[in-house]
C-alpha cells in the first residue's frame, strides 16, 4: 500500500516543518514539499493538521490473568482501540506466575498476542529466582529481542519481588545489557495497611488509597533506585503517581544516575475523590495501583513531565468490567486492580497538555512516542517521522472535538475513567505499517497484522560501564 500524506505539518520531537510524507511497503520513503503520489496511491489531505509519529504506550496489560480473573481487553480489541486514539505500538508485559518457567510464560503471551492488529513488544517480569531464571533472561535478550525486565515490589504472596530477587535480576540485566523496570510500592507495608484498614471496618473502595499512601510508593522507588545505583544498572520506574517517587527520581537524576520515570494519563488528570463515590461500581472502576492521588500530586507530576524528570506517558491499560470488580464488593482487597485508557491517552494529553501550554507540540511527541522509543531502543524505527522509519503515523486534527464516554469508546470495558471529558485535538487518521487503519471515526483493521518488535540490548553502554570498572584503581588504606 502506497499512501501520500499531503499538506500537513510534520511534528517530531526535535522540530516541526511543513512537508508531504510518502509511505510505501510499511515504511516512510520520502519527506518533502510538493511530493507527487504514484499511480494508485491513496492520498490523505492533512491541510491544517499535524503529522506525528504514532503513539507508543509503554505500559499495557492485555488479556492479563490477575486476581482470580482475566482482563476483559484482549490483544486484538486493545490494539484496535489504541489505533483509534493514535497509538500504534504497545509494550505489554509477560508476567510469569511464581515458580513458572519464564520461557513458558513468554511463549504463552506471544501466542495470545498473535491476534494484535498493531505492533507490540514485551517487558518480561521476574517474579522469582533460581538458576533457570538467570539462563532464561539470557535467552530472552539474545534470541527474542527482550531488553527490559519488570519487577513488582508490591502484591505480597503473589508476584512480589524481595530485595534478593531484585539484586539478582538487576545484576543479570546489567550483564546482558538490559534495563530494569520496577512497580514501586512497598508490598509488606501495603499488606499490613490493608489488614489494618479492613479491620477498622473500612471495606469499600475508599479503603484502597488508605492502604497505599504515597509514602509506600516513595520508599520503594528510592530503594529500587539505590539498589540500581550500587549495581550500576539503568532503571525505569513505572506509573509514578506521587511527589515522593518523583522526588526520588529527580534526586537520582540530579546526581547523574540513569533513571527514567513514567506517568499515567490517569494520574495526571483523575484525583482520589473518585473512591468516595456512593456508587460502588463507579468507585471500584477506579481501583488501580498505585491509586489516584489528591490534586497536589497531579500538579507535581505535570511539573515532572515539563521538566523532563518524567520522560514517558502510559496508561497501565488493564480492564476489568463491573461484574469482575464486584468480587470485592465486601472487601476492597479483592477488587481487581486496573483501569483503561489506551484509546484516550493522546487525546487527553493534547487537550490538557498542549492546549493549556503545559507542553509544546514537540514535547507532546517526546512524551507520547519518541522518549519511549529511545529508552527501549527501537528509535528511529519507531518514534520518528523520518525516511526509513516504520510508517506508523497519526494525522492529528487540533480542531476536532469529542466527548469521551464508555458508550462510544472502542475499548472493551464498561467504564471510562475520563467519562464525560470533552477534548479538543484528536486523530483524524492513523497509519500502521503504511496502511490507513483509522480514518475519521472508521476503523479498518486486520486480525494478526501486528508484528512482534524485537528490541536490541544496550551493549555499548554496558561495555563502557564494564571498561570503566576494570580501569578503576583500588583504594589504598594505610593501616599503620
Amino acid at each position: 500500500m502506497t499512501v501520500l500524506i499531503k499538506g500537513g505539518t510534520v511534528v517530531n520531537a526535535d522540530r516541526s516543518f511543513r512537508a508531504d510524507v510518502l509511505c510505501d511497503d510499511g515504511v516512510i520513503t520520502a519527506i518533502g514539499e510538493n511530493l507527487t503520489a504514484p499511480s494508485g496511491a491513496q492520498t490523505i489531505d492533512a491541510g491544517g493538521q499535524y503529522v506525528m509519529p504514532g503513539g507508543i504506550d509503554p505500559h499495557t496489560h492485555m488479556q492479563l490473568p490477575f486476581m482470580g480473573t482475566v482482563a476483559s481487553e484482549d490483544f486484538e480489541s486493545g490494539t484496535s482501540a489504541g489505533l483509534a486514539g493514535g497509538t500504534t505500538t504497545i509494550i505489554d508485559f509477560v508476567i510469569p506466575a511464581p515458580q513458572q518457567n519464564i520461557m513458558e510464560a513468554y511463549r504463552q503471551w506471544r501466542e495470545w498476542a498473535e491476534k494484535s492488529v498493531s505492533d507490540y513488544t514485551f517487558h518480561v517480569a521476574i517474579t522469582w529466582w533460581d538458576d533457570s531464571v538467570y539462563e532464561d533472561m539470557g535467552t530472552l535478550v539474545r534470541d527474542h529481542g527482550v531488553n527490559s525486565f519488570k519487577h513488582f515490589m508490591a502484591y505480597k504472596n503473589a508476584i512480589m519481588c524481595d530485595d534478593e530477587t531484585l539484586i539478582n535480576s538487576f545484576t543479570r540485566a546489567r550483564e546482558l545489557g538490559a534495563i530494569a523496570t520496577v512497580h514501586a510500592e512497598n508490598g509488606d507495608l501495603v499488606f499490613r495497611l490493608q489488614k489494618e484498614v479492613f479491620e477498622k471496618g473500612i471495606t469499600g473502595p475508599e479503603g484502597h488509597p488508605l492502604s497505599r499512601p504515597p509514602e509506600v510508593e516513595g520508599e520503594a522507588a528510592n530503594r529500587a533506585i539505590r539498589i540500581a545505583e550500587v549495581l550500576n544498572v539503568p532503571l525505569y520506574v513505572v506509573h509514578n503517581s506521587c511527589k515522593q517517587s518523583l522526588q526520588a527520581i529527580t534526586r537520582a537524576r540530579n546526581e547523574g544516575q540513569r533513571v527514567y520515570g513514567e506517568v499515567l494519563a490517569g494520574h495526571l488528570l483523575v484525583d482520589d475523590s473518585v473512591y468516595n463515590d456512593k456508587d460502588f461500581e463507579v468507585a471500584a472502576a477506579h481501583v488501580m495501583s498505585p491509586p489516584f492521588r489528591d490534586k497536589s500530586h497531579q500538579e507535581a507530576l505535570w511539573h515532572g513531565l515539563q521538566s523532563g524528570n518524567l520522560q514517558t506517558t502510559a496508561t497501565d491499560h488493564c480492564c476489568f468490567c463491573a461484574d469482575q470488580k464486584a468480587a470485592g464488593k465486601d472487601d476492597f482487597r479483592l477488587i481487581p486492580n486496573g483501569t483503561g485508557g489506551v484509546e484516550n491517552r493522546m487525546e487527553v494529553l493534547w487537550h490538557h497538555g498542549v492546549s493549556t501550554g503545559r507542553l509544546t507540540m514537540n514535547e507532546f511527541v517526546k512524551v507520547t512516542s519518541t522518549n519511549a522509543a529511545q529508552i527501549f531502543n527501537i528509535y528511529p524505527r519507531k518514534g520518528s517521522i523520518s525516511v526509513g522509519a516504520d510508517a506508523d503515523i497519526v494525522v492529528w486534527d487540533p480542531e476536532a472535538s469529542k466527548t469521551i464516554s464508555a458508550k462510544t469508546h472502542m475499548q472493551k470495558v464498561d467504564y471510562n475513567i475520563f467519562e464525560g471529558m470533552t477534548v479538543t485535538g484528536c486523530a483524524s487518521h492513523t497509519l500502521s505499517q503504511a496502511k490507513v487503519v483509522y480514518a475519521n471515526g472508521n476503523l479498518t483493521v486486520e486480525r494478526g497484522a501486528g508484528r512482534y518488535v524485537e528490541r536490541p540490548a544496550f551493549a555499548s553502554y554496558y561495555d563502557a560501564v564494564q571498561k570503566r570498572a576494570q580501569n578503576a584503581q583500588p583504594i589504598a588504606i594505610d593501616r599503620s
